[in-house]
């Protein structure tokens, strides 16, 4: 049953009839009821479902990040939807008939600040792991109070490590501790800066694969 807002002549939410109402990034939305399909779909599209399951359970634990930082809001596409469509399209292979992720060509966020230049990471005993990496400050628009950020994931487990670091472009070393349940076991290392005032950030770099001492 649909629900009227703003009386007969505003927008509505709901089904009546045929056709859907909703609000949709602020704007009232009406479209026609979808119809079921009895089409036995077919191995592409069962294969492009199958992409698109893996990309979106991948990137749900990242959403607070990616909805803040990743590319810009375009036309009728949000950040995530964007987020979505890059990783379909760039970081998703198939092997054997299964959609896998190219970790290496993941993006946990993608912006215009200047990236972490020359960054490396390092395990060390107690589960920490040590960054460094050289200071760019004050080329194109990195500035020396951009704050160092980390993510972490560990593919045996299927959990992330974030990580908003209280360490400076400036600073040139960060250290991080991650979850006991990670010691052990690899992950896969990505780095970021955020601007100080987090409007922006720079596009994420894949420091590699490590193993959590």
């Amino acid at each position: 049953m649909g629900k009227l807002h703003k009386g007969i002549l505003g927008g509505f939410s709901g089904t009546v009839g045929t056709v859907v109402g909703c609000n949709w990034r602020g704007k009232d939305i009406i479209r026609s009821r979808p119809k079921s399909s009895g089409k036995t779909p077919t191995e592409a599209q069962l294969l492009q479902r199958m992409k698109f399951r893996l990309v979106v359970g991948f990137l749900t634990p990242l959403q607070s990040i990616q909805q803040q930082f990743f590319a810009g809001n375009s036309g009728v596409k949000s950040r995530m939807n964007q987020a979505v469509s890059y990783h379909i399209r760039e970081a998703v292979e198939v092997l054997n008939g299964e959609p896998t992720l190219v970790y290496n060509k993941v993006l946990i966020t993608k912006g215009d600040l200047a990236s972490p230049q020359n960054a490396e990471v390092g395990p060390a005993a107690g589960g920490m792991l040590n960054f460094i990496w050289e200071d760019n400050s004050g080329q194109a628009n990195a500035a020396a109070e951009d704050v160092f950020c980390t993510v972490i994931f560990c593919e045996e487990l299927g959990i992330f490590s974030l990580y908003d670091s209280a360490a400076t472009r400036t600073d040139l070393v960060a250290e991080q501790a991650v979850p006991n349940s990670m010691t052990g076991k690899s992950v896969h290392v990505y780095c970021y800066f955020r601007n100080a005032m987090a409007g922006t950030a720079s596009t994420s770099a894949y420091l590699g694969e490590t193993v959590i001492l």
